[in-house]
């Protein structure tokens, strides 16, 4: 009853502090993979992998637009000797034509057991983003004349931040809520541009469909007001525990493949491509995501099938 008590008293708290969603300007950056990389945008998620564990990202978006945007995510996790509480830290490097964006975070998880196989995790994230708007990176008008109209701004600036979430999940099914970033401020000729207020809602189950093969179909949803609601769904299969491929559709968006080779226990290599169908797709090339994660065991069991999320 004392767990029950406190996950009602969370819940509460939770409905309360997203309430009074409201936001302006530029989105998060986007994850085709975004399953394997839930940490970005949900502090409970760290100490899920219950092994010490690093990923690495690299998504290039719209290929072949000059000045595309391009993302460079790292992220460390880690359980701590009791299991119950998860600490780690991401870093994203997001960039589009003179606007470069870094983001530094720290993580934090609080683990609750329901039962044998289903534990509950609350997690809470504090960094900071620092955007860089450098106008004199663009190319003159052909007259020669902007170098006096630009100077000027360019524009360093440094933005704290922090947010939360919560994490359900079993070795078959995940249930994820997020409000990554809570804080909104103007500064110079910034507007917060991506530290605006977004809600995600994602989630996946796993069945079996044979010895050899298992499903996996996984959404994610992102509420923002004042933009349209987005969401993304993919459907994959995991062919003799060793190779994930599947598909994806986003919303207003795109549709695209996902591919991960879990090479061990330890190492996986994952890659997507993602293809537009707005008015964008006559002259870009597509979008590609490569990603690596590498995991450390405390102990030295054995695992009897991979982490599917």
């Amino acid at each position: 009853m004392k767990i029950v008590h406190k996950i009602r008293k969370a819940a509460l708290a939770l409905l309360i502090i997203s309430g009074p969603l409201f936001s302006i300007g530029q989105q998060d950056p986007m994850y085709t993979q975004y399953i394997f990389n839930l940490q970005t945008i949900n502090p409970a998620y760290v100490g899920s992998w219950q092994t010490m564990g690093f990923l690495a990202l690299s998504r290039q978006q719209w290929v072949g637009f000059s000045g595309h945007p391009t993302t460079q995510t790292f992220s460390f996790q880690t359980p701590l000797s009791t299991q119950n509480v998860g600490i780690g830290f991401d870093v994203v490097s997001d960039k589009a034509g003179p606007i470069r964006r870094i983001m530094v975070n720290l993580d934090y998880s609080y683990r609750i057991m329901l039962n044998t196989n289903t534990s509950l995790r609350f997690g809470l994230k504090g960094g900071f983003s620092n955007y860089n708007n450098d106008i004199n990176s663009l190319e003159p008008y052909p007259d020669g004349t902007p170098d006096q109209v630009i100077s000027g701004l360019v524009e360093d600036e440094f933005m704290p931040n922090f947010g939360f979430g919560v994490f359900l999940s079993s070795p078959r099914y995940y249930l994820s809520l997020s409000l990554p970033r809570l804080l909104q401020e103007s500064k110079g000729n910034f507007s917060t541009m991506s530290d605006i207020r977004q809600l995600y809602f994602a989630g996946g189950i796993v069945f079996n469909i044979s010895d050899n093969i298992k499903f996996k179909p996984t959404f994610m949803t992102k509420a923002v007001v004042g933009s349209p609601f987005q969401y993304d769904i993919s459907a994959n299969f995991l062919l003799a525990e060793k190779f994930w491929i599947g598909g994806m559709y986003r919303s207003g968006d795109a549709f695209g493949a996902i591919a991960q080779w879990i090479i061990n226990s330890r190492f996986r290599i994952g890659y997507a491509a993602d293809f537009t169908f707005t008015d964008m797709k006559n002259y870009q090339h597509g979008v590609h995501e490569v990603m690596l994660s590498y995991e450390i065991a405390f102990t030295k069991r054995r695992y009897v099938s991979p982490r599917y999320f």
